[in-house]
Order: C-alpha cells, then sequence, then structure tokens
C-alpha cells in the first residue's frame, strides 16, 4: 500500500522522509532494482569469465593456460573492489552519489557490450565465428570490456549503498531492515545471473557477455524512470566559495588528465608497445598492497595524533583485516578454483541433460537467501540468552567453516584424482559451508570496522576493508592457477592442494580462536 503523509511528526516517527512503499521509502525500490541489475551483469559475467578463458580457441574461447586466467580473473576481481575506495572519493568531491551510479552503470553496461562485440557481430555476419586462431578483436574487446566494467563498478558499488544510509533519518530503527531489503537484491540478481547468462552462453560465448550487460540496462532505465523517488537524496552539495569552486575545477581537470593518461597506457598495451604479463602483475599487486596496508596502518598508529584506546582499537582492525582477506583468498576461488572443478571434474549430467558449468555460481546467492534470516535470528536468540558469541569468534566459525567447505573438497580431489568424475553434491555443500562462513564473517567485519574506527578515519577503515577483500580476491585468483587441475600432474597434486587450504585457514580460525581474549581487550567496550 503506497502512503504520502506530509507530517513532520509522522516522518520523524517513520524515520524517513516523503512517499513509502511498504512501510519505506519509494527510493529503496529505486535502489534495490538498479542493484540487483548490476549484480546480475557482474554475477552473470563472473560466472563466464575463467571458463571463456581457459576454453580452447576452436571451442570459443580465449585459450589462455591456468595461470594466465587465473591472475587475470584475480585482477579484475581485485580492481572492482579497489577501484571503490576511488569511486567513492569522486562521487563525494566532484559528481554527487546519484550521478556517480548513473554514470557507472552506463559504463559497466558498455563494458559487457565489449566484450561481447565478436558474438554480436556474428549475429549479423561479420564475426569470424569460431577459428582456429585469436583476432585482435577477441583478445581488445575483452580486455577493454574488464577495464570499463572494472570503472563502472568502482563509481557504482560503494555509493549507491551510501543513498541507502540517506534514505533514513540518522538513528532510525528502520534503517538496518532497508539494508537487508537492498541486500537480498544482490543476492536475488547473484542467484539468477549465471543460470540466465550461462544458458545463453550454449549458443555462444559472447552472447552471455552481451546479455550481462542488457540486465544493466534494464537496471538503469528503471533508475532513470524512477529517479523522482530519490529526489534530494545522493546529490553533491553547491559549491559555497570561491575556493572550493575553483578545487572542484581542479579536480575536474585532475581526472580528465587521469583518464587520457589511462586511455593512452592502455592505447600501447594493444598495440603491444608496452608487454603485460598478467601473472608477474598479478604477484607485484600482491606485493604492493601488502606493504601500502602495512605503512598505512603504522602511519595511524604512531602519527595519526590519535588517543592510546583508538591505537589499540586500529591495531584490533588491523589484525582482523589480515583474517579476513585470508578468509576471502579462498572464498572468493567460487568463481575460479571451483568453477573450474565444476567443468572439469563433475558430473552435471541428469537426465540425459548436461548442466551448463555457471549454474553452480548461482548457489551462493541461494544460500544466502535462505540462510539469511535463520543466521541473524540465531545471533538476536543467542544474545537474548547472554550467549552471543564475539565478533572475533564470529570471524573465527567463518574461517573453520571456510575450511569445513574445502575438506568436502579434498575428498572431491580424491575422486577426481581416480580418474573418475565427482557428483555434484560435492560442491553444493562445499559452498553451503562457505555461505556459512560468509555470514558469520562479513556482515560482521563491515559492522565492526565502523564502530572500532576513530572518527578522523572512518572513511579510510572502510577502505581497507575494501582493501583486504581486494587482496583475497587476488591472492583466490592466482591459487586458481595453481589448484585447478589443468594438467595431469597437477590432477594428482590437487587433493594435497585442497588439503593445505584447509589446514591453513582451520589453523587461522583456531588461531584466531586462541587469541580472541586479548583480541577484546584491545577493542575496549566494542564486542
Amino acid at each position: 500500500m503506497l502512503k504520502n503523509e506530509d507530517s513532520s511528526n509522522t516522518d520523524l516517527e517513520r524515520g524517513f522522509d516523503g512517499p513509502s512503499i511498504f512501510g519505506h521509502p519509494r527510493g529503496l525500490m529505486t535502489l534495490f532494482f538498479t542493484e540487483m541489475w548490476e549484480r546480475f551483469s557482474y554475477y552473470g559475467m563472473r560466472a563466464l569469465l575463467i571458463l571463456f578463458m581457459t576454453t580452447a580457441v576452436v571451442e570459443g574461447g580465449l585459450g589462455f593456460d591456468d595461470k594466465t586466467s587465473g591472475a587475470i580473473y584475480g585482477l579484475y576481481t581485485m580492481g572492482v573492489y579497489l577501484l571503490a575506495l576511488p569511486g567513492g572519493w569522486l562521487a563525494d568531491r566532484l559528481f554527487g552519489l546519484k550521478r556517480s551510479v548513473w554514470y557507472g552503470g552506463i559504463i559497466i553496461a558498455l563494458g559487457h557490450f565489449t566484450m561481447g562485440l565478436p558474438g554480436i557481430l556474428s549475429l549479423f555476419g561479420e564475426g569470424h565465428g569460431n577459428s582456429l586462431t585469436l583476432t585482435p578483436l577477441d583478445t581488445t574487446s575483452f580486455f577493454l570490456g574488464l577495464i570499463l566494467i572494472v570503472v563502472g563498478t568502482g563509481l557504482l558499488k560503494p555509493n549507491i549503498s551510501s543513498i541507502v544510509g540517506q534514505l533514513y533519518h540518522e538513528g532510525s530503527s528502520k534503517r538496518d531492515a532497508g539494508f537487508s531489503i537492498f541486500y537480498m537484491g544482490i543476492n536475488i540478481g547473484g542467484f539468477i545471473a549465471p543460470i540466465i547468462c550461462s544458458s545463453f552462453k550454449e549458443v555462444d560465448w559472447h552472447l552471455g557477455f552481451g546479455v550481462a550487460g542488457f540486465g544493466m540496462v534494464l537496471g538503469l532505465i528503471q533508475y532513470k524512470l524512477t529517479a523522482g523517488n530519490l529526489e534530494g537524496k545522493g546529490e553533491l552539495a553547491p559549491a559555497e566559495s570561491p575556493e572550493e569552486i575553483a578545487s572542484r575545477k581542479r579536480l575536474g581537470l585532475f581526472t580528465g588528465i587521469t583518464v587520457v593518461v589511462i586511455a593512452a597506457l592502455i592505447f600501447l598495451m594493444f598495440q603491444d608497445v608496452i608487454s603485460i604479463n598478467a601473472s608477474a602483475i598479478a604477484e607485484a599487486s600482491y606485493t604492493v598492497i601488502g606493504i601500502v596496508t602495512v605503512l598505512f596502518f603504522i602511519y595511524v598508529i604512531f602519527f595519526g595524533g590519535i588517543s592510546k584506546d583508538e591505537k589499540r582499537k586500529v591495531l584490533a582492525i588491523a589484525i582482523l583485516l589480515c583474517f579476513g582477506a585470508l578468509f576471502w583468498s579462498g572464498f572468493e576461488q567460487a568463481g575460479s578454483t571451483l568453477n573450474l572443478f565444476a567443468e572439469r571434474f563433475t558430473d552435471r549430467t541428469i537426465l540425459g541433460w548436461e548442466i551448463p558449468t555457471g549454474y553452480f555460481q548461482s548457489a551462493n546467492s541461494m544460500f544466502i537467501i535462505i540462510f539469511a534470516p535463520v543466521f541473524a535470528a540465531l545471533w538476536v536468540w543467542l544474545a537474548k540468552k547472554h550467549l552471543e558469541p564475539s565478533s572475533p569468534m564470529k570471524f573465527a566459525f567463518g574461517l573453520i567453516l571456510l575450511g569445513v567447505g574445502f575438506l568436502v573438497m579434498y575428498f572431491a580431489a580424491k575422486i577426481a584424482a581416480s580418474g573418475e568424475m565427482a557428483a555434484p553434491s560435492w560442491l553444493m555443500f562445499t559452498y553451503l559451508f562457505h555461505t556459512f562462513g560468509e555470514l558469520s564473517l562479513s556482515p560482521v567485519g563491515l559492522s565492526l570496522t565502523t564502530k572500532l574506527a576513530p572518527k578522523k578515519f572512518q572513511g579510510q577503515m572502510m577502505g581497507m576493508w575494501f582493501i583486504s577483500v581486494a587482496l583475497g580476491n587476488l591472492v583466490a585468483g592466482i591459487i586458481a592457477g595453481e589448484a585447478s587441475g589443468g594438467t595431469e600432474e597437477a590432477i594428482s597434486q590437487m587433493p594435497d592442494q585442497y588439503m593445505m587450504i584447509v589446514m591453513t585457514v582451520m589453523g587461522a580460525g583456531v588461531l584466531l580462536l586462541l587469541i580472541s581474549r586479548p583480541l577484546r581487550k584491545l577493542m575496549g567496550n566494542v564486542r
């Protein structure tokens, strides 16, 4: 039932201004569907990405080896999270949140259509179809499309969440419920996308990429048509002084120059003037991000001008982010290592029909939709009985559950190494345990970072959370290049590699349990 109540007292009671739908601001529905279609485009393409790179050229893929494909996958998923930092910064200072979401969505759609260009042209008789060799169009459109998607996601992803927060008054009791509804949109998009895009991929790889872009276009259309629901939200505050106007002009000029320089570098890469080694870049990025992270925390603790209590809390954040990065390095193998296992070593035939590999990528979102309310209710029930685990313990449970999922994969890999095909249930149980781990760790990590961060470093600490996720994604890609069973020797080593992951993440979980008490002392009054 739609309502439009003008009383300021009523607005105060409801926790938001303006017209509502189902007890929440109408703008929430606008953002819900925009984010749903953006996640549709992202997860739909991600389900195909490493499969496309490792598929032979004659079968329509790029024919890259596992190590190169894993490195590219890791760099791409790392870039998506890493560019959220400058994306949020530009929105706050130059574009405004609403325009950043709009521009980001357009760039994402262009990226998907660029990746799908060879397939689109083949429909009109202008493509070369499957060939024994790659053409410049194949590789150029692929890499350019990935770059555009990374840039567009960096603009859209952090800023659409910020607009959701602006829909509600400070301290509104409905804000958490609003975010829960918003995140349900993410998981609906993540659930349907791999199924739809993988189905189109069975016709042509590039059509799968193209339909992912079509989803983003649908999101943009409804975003523009319902933009009135966001009136007064996500706008850039007008410049109030000549100095501020001049500052924005300088920032605009600097941004323009940066875009031109990056475009020139990309052009030189495509012309082979600058040679690119994806594996070497991934290894270097891993080292650089690690060093920058350590230096940042050293600066904040020793030179940030914060109190002793805040220093202890920052140290707690640093420790937890290390464990968080380790979690993501395992969890994000869903789209790489586990996707390749589904393709190569899983019996996907049911009643004579072969399940497209990408369908398995819907499992995580499906399990989140089912079990997120269960976990939320569980924490509330435990809290009422004064038994709720502390945040570090929830982190530890997340790592241990991740390890249990990989323990399932150890036995599946033993079956594959024996020369037989594993049943789909092995992967499904792995995704189930990984989802339980995500529900234990991910929401807690976001909330805890905001609670522990010193006021003057709150935005930057959230940035460090994104960097930990980016680092985990990069490491996941690197691991995929080694643990995907691309050769006979690699197949025989797969069980040991999975067991190494099990021991690493479960060992980290146990270590975190052991240090949870001193860690809680660092956290002070924050649980």
